[in-house]
Parts: structure tokens; sequence; C-alpha cells
């Protein structure tokens, strides 16, 4: 199906302008070729979200611990967010030593599920393994799971450190052990069991990072907690920091030209709901580069209206955060702008209240995917789709 879509102020480079845009055979195209016309007047033309870092399905997995669902029923339950707020996801699959919602067990259920599920999603859904590094029995799966098609993102994740070692993370023991469901005093001694093999982690780090490398996976490092850090990681082939823990760390990746990913609900929500650093604050300061729905599928979009109105000359760059940057970081380099050859990945955004603005359609890959309204066409357009 090809479209005009008409009247929009449409996303550049650089800048917004009021202008036509075509789409045509799934692609961004510099002319118009018949097919159904939507009169864009009033709203953004933009880029689609691309949601490099997210894991709010798992809430339609279990919405209250040990409370589970169907995990093809929660991946269209969640297709029907995603799309009327992005174009392109990917799934933040934990991958733990923990029993429960993140054990090696329920990965395999979610990989399986999502591939059955994928060509019926109207969101192009894809595979991020959140590998936490003290999982050593899990390696060789996630290994296995890197030759997915898609390839899958993989990042490397510590959570057991924080845990044993009281910081950030050991003030949510609680909240992991109902998740797992067990006591927290079994919870504990799982924990002592796993922190017993440490000196095994380096070695299982490297060896996915190799894998990764050879199979052409896009590598990221989580949670990295100083500069020294950054360097260790991006040795072994992580191109991208994720939610760093210092304002150092995010510096020296940036100088590194690399990219920093934190959490839109961050700058939502004014600030951390944890202690973590500030997103509004690292993008401002040029810290941060790509803005992830982390554990809320709306705040990218609205991230973006917080940082920058449409009328701001610095709204493309803050656009580029959810979409330009994100796709780089992904390793997708056919989406993120809106440009000829491109995938025809865009939204329609009615921003006339700033602080909860509303896509009105998503096309994903030229397809219209959702609409919140009945399109307004013109007489042509609908002579030209009856002929």
């Amino acid at each position: 199906m090809n479209w005009t879509i008409r009247n929009g102020t449409v996303l550049g480079t650089e800048r917004l302008k009021h202008t036509d845009l075509f789409v045509e055979g799934g692609m961004l195209s510099d002319r118009g070729n018949g097919g159904r016309e939507i009169d864009a007047a009033g709203l953004l033309v933009l880029p689609g979200i691309v949601d490099i870092h997210g894991d709010g399905f798992e809430r339609q997995i279990m919405p209250r611990p040990g409370v589970r669902f169907d995990v093809g029923l929660a991946l269209r339950d969640t297709d029907r967010q995603l799309v009327t707020n992005g174009t392109t996801a990917f799934h933040g699959v934990t991958v733990s030593w923990e029993p429960g919602l993140r054990s090696l067990q329920a990965a395999g259920d979610f990989v399986t599920a999502l591939a059955a599920a994928r060509p019926h999603l109207a969101c192009d859904t894809r595979l991020h393994l959140r590998w936490e590094t003290f999982a050593l029995d899990a390696l060789s799966q996630v290994i296995e799971w890197l030759l997915l098609d898609p390839k899958p993102l993989v990042a490397l994740n510590d959570h057991t450190t924080g845990s044993v070692l009281k910081g950030a993370i050991a003030r949510k023991i609680g909240q992991m052990a109902e998740r797992s469901g067990l006591s927290r005093n079994d919870y504990m001694a799982l924990l002592d069991d796993v922190w017993a093999r440490r000196k095994d982690v380096a070695g299982a780090i490297e060896k996915l990072a190799a894998a990764a490398r050879d199979n052409g996976n896009v590598l990221l490092a989580h949670d990295e907690a100083s500069p020294e850090e950054r360097r260790h990681f991006r040795a072994l082939g992580a191109v991208s920091s994720e939610f760093p823990l210092t304002l150092e760390t995010a510096a020296e990746a940036r100088a590194a030209g690399e990219h920093v990913i934190l959490g839109a609900p961050n700058v939502v929500r004014g600030g951390s709901h944890n202690g973590a650093l500030d997103a509004t604050t690292a993008v401002r300061d040029g810290l941060c580069s790509v803005l992830a729905s982390d554990y809320h599928y709306p705040s990218p979009l609205h991230a973006a209206f917080r940082l920058a109105s449409p009328d701001d000359a610095g709204f493309a760059k803050v656009w580029h955060l959810v979409s330009a940057n994100a796709a780089a970081a992904a390793g997708l380099s056919d989406r993120g702008r809106l440009e000829e050859g491109k995938r025809a990945d865009l939204i329609l955004v009615d921003a006339k209240d700033m602080r909860h603005p509303k896509v009105m359609a998503t096309f994903v890959g030229g397809r219209l995917v959702y609409s919140a309204q009945t399109l307004i066409e013109t007489e042509r357009a609908i002579a030209s789709a009856a002929a």
C-alpha cells in the first residue's frame, strides 16, 4: 500500500517543516505514486520511536508476584501498548541464576513464544538478551540464542555484586526474592551459593563477548560503575553504556563517541526512582544520547516533549534520543530518520497538549498498524484506493 501524508509538520534531520511525505513499497519516497492519502493537518510527523531497552512486558506475564499468564497472550497485549507509542522495540529478557520470572527456563519460554508471535505483531519486536554475568550455567544457551534471526542485542548485567556488597541493588532484595518465588532467607542462601562462584565470572564474560563479536551481535554493558569499567568493557567489544552509575562513566563513553542509554521514565518523573543519575541533567550536559522505555512504554514519547517543545530549535536533536540515536545504537541503519530510502516507520502525533502528547497513527514498514481515529481521506484518495 502506498501512502501520501499531506499537510503535516514533518521532522527532517535538523528541523520541522510543513511538507508532504510519501510512502511507497514500505519505504519513504521523494515522490507520490498513488495510493491513499492522510490529512495530517495539525499533527507532527515524526520518525518512529526505537525502544532499545524495555522490560515492561514482564508486568503482562506476572502482574502480581506468583501470578503468571501465558507469554503469547502477554506479547499480544504488550504489542498493543507498543504501537500506540512507537515502531521498534527490543524486549529486555533477563537470563539470571534466579528461579521464577527471570530464570533460564522462563527466558527460553519467552524466546520460543516471541519467535512464534513475531510475524503477527504490529510493532517490529526484537530481542535484547540481558545476561546476568553470574548466571554461569546459562552461558551456553545465551551464546546459542545469539544466532537467532534477527540478531538479538546482548547486554552484560551484574546485579549480583551490588546485592552482595550492599549497593543500590541490595535495597531490592525483597522484591527480587518475591519475583523469584522464594522466601527472603532462601533467596539469600541461593545468592551466597552464586557468589561463591565469582572467580569464574570474568572468563564467562570474555567467552560471551567473543561470541557476540564473532557473530556480529551488538554488545552493551549495563550499570558500569567507573570509567575504568567502561574502558574494560569497551576492550571486550561493548559499544554502548547502559545506565552507567556515575557521570564520570557516562563522560568516558561520550568522549569516545559511544552511546549512553538512560531511562526515559527518569525524565518523565523528574528523577530516578532508585537514586541513579538524573537523566534530564545528563541529556542537557551531553552525557546521554539514547532514552529507552526501561519499565514504562509511554515514557520515550513523553520524555522527548518534556525536554523540548516542537518550537525549540533543538527539538530534532531531542527526538534523535528516541529515534535516530537509538536505531544507531541498536545497529539498525534502515530507520530512525524520515529520509528517502529508509523504512517507513513513523508516528503522527498530536502535541497540542505538551504534557500529554498523543500518537494518532503509527506506520511500521509502511503499514498503518494503529489509528486513534478514522483517518480523513480526500475524495481522490478514496477513488484511488477503490480503483
